[in-house]
């Protein structure tokens, strides 16, 4: 039996943007989540007595900051070697030749394959050839894959490869290829890197993508990690195992609040969410983005209230555990709940408000003078993020959350539909 892993994407010690704006924000699990995300990798090759590790690209995220990233992968390299255990690895579009300008020396356990032509390797007292070739420049619009070679007959056949394929949403375009172009190969397994989701493309043959080992924005939520793979005596892959590396999961909570009237159940309903999300991550730190949707009666309020509401939740995050959940945003999707006919007639300020809001939609992007009268019944912390987003030209986007903050602190809501008060 053979046994190996294939990990991609590890981007050790990628900045994360934008925490010193986040009040209590984790920044010490956040910002130290890639390297022990990596430890983890390293850590389950060892207790698996893997025959070999392979790294399908971005080790790092970009030039080193100084020299404590290099030696930070290279200690993690030692670690292995002293296991006996090799890595074979090729060089991605944020670690191509022309991004790293420090170098250290690497243990001999580790290849590097080059980057100005395809290799093929063979691993050493196994029947395993490994095909790769890692990125001369951050940008590789090229096929690499016509370069590789047919497969070795009588070997296991790993290509690897850092490439978008045909294209991925929230990637750039490197090193495209066809599915078809890896199959004419022959190999055994590609495994490959640069697409952040994990995700198995084809199983004859198995064609990988590890995704990163650590999420690092909400883009990249669930969980992340690695492939164990186990090839038989037969030379067939027999298990392609996933195995969770992450120590922060990304998540967005979406809570539905469709006809949800007191501000009492949404809350219970935030909760619960949280603590479902808590008890999946399986003492990971949950970082999440809350998102409420459906059309309610609170849709004004959790405009216009909108920093209670974060304070309200941030309370029930407390309530889960210390580090178990951060809020990195909330998001609003909620539709308001009334009949702007009937809401007309209720009295002349209401009706004046409904007018001047849909005489508004003529002018998208200047705010009239008229509805900046009106908004300064909020506070100077709101009316700024509303004329902003108005300025910026989506007014007809913003149209309905200003009608609906201006409504909500005249004390028009959905409940008063009928005219009672």
């Amino acid at each position: 039996m053979i046994n190996f892993i294939h990990a991609a994407d590890s981007h050790i010690d990628s900045p994360l943007k934008g925490l010193e704006a986040h009040d209590g924000a984790p920044v010490d699990i956040l910002r130290g989540a890639t390297r022990r995300a990596f430890e983890n990798l390293i850590q389950l090759a060892i207790d698996e007595n893997i025959d070999f590790l392979i790294i399908a690209g971005d080790i790092y995220d970009g030039d080193w900051k100084d020299y404590s990233t290099g030696l930070f992968f290279r200690g993690q390299m030692v670690r292995l070697r002293d296991r006996g255990i090799p890595v074979y690895l090729i060089a991605g579009n944020h670690d191509a030749a022309s991004v790293i300008s420090k170098k250290l020396s690497l243990p001999e356990n580790v290849h590097v394959f080059s980057t100005r032509m395809t290799e093929s390797i063979e691993v050493a007292g196994h029947p395993v050839v490994i095909h790769g070739r890692g990125f001369p420049s951050r940008a590789v619009p090229e096929n690499l894959v016509l370069d590789y070679p047919a497969a070795v007959p009588n070997k296991f056949n790993i290509g690897l490869l850092h490439t978008s394929l045909t294209g991925r949403p929230g990637h750039d375009t490197y090193a495209p290829c066809s599915e078809a172009d890896l199959r004419q190969k022959g190999y055994d397994y590609w495994a490959l890197g640069h697409i952040h989701q994990p995700e198995v493309i084809s199983h004859n043959p198995w064609i990988v993508f590890a995704g990163n080992s650590q999420g690092r924005d909400v883009r990249e939520v669930g969980p992340h990690g690695c492939r164990l793979v186990t090839v038989n005596h037969s030379l067939d892959v027999e298990t392609v195992d996933w195995r969770d590396l992450d120590v922060v999961r990304w998540r967005a909570i979406e809570i539905d609040l469709a006809g949800v009237e007191e501000e009492s159940e949404a809350l219970s309903r935030v909760t619960q969410s949280m603590a479902h999300a808590v008890s999946e991550a399986e003492g990971r730190l949950v970082a999440a983005r809350i998102v409420f949707t459906g059309a309610t009666p609170l849709h004004g309020s959790l405009h216009r209230d909108s920093h209670r509401w974060r304070a309200e939740l941030l309370a029930r995050s407390q309530d889960q555990g210390k580090d178990a959940i951060w809020i990195e945003r909330i998001k609003v999707s909620t539709t308001p709940v009334y009949d702007l006919t009937q809401l007309a007639e209720r009295d002349a300020l209401t009706k004046i408000v409904l007018e001047t809001l849909e005489q508004a939609r003529i002018e998208p992007g200047n705010l009239p003078d008229e509805i900046k009268e009106m908004l300064g019944i909020l506070s100077g912390e709101i009316r700024s993020e509303v004329e902003s987003d108005w300025t910026k030209g989506d007014s007809v986007g913003v149209l309905e959350d200003v009608r609906a903050i201006i409504l909500d602190a005249l004390g028009t809501k959905g409940k008063s539909l009928t005219g009672d008060e």
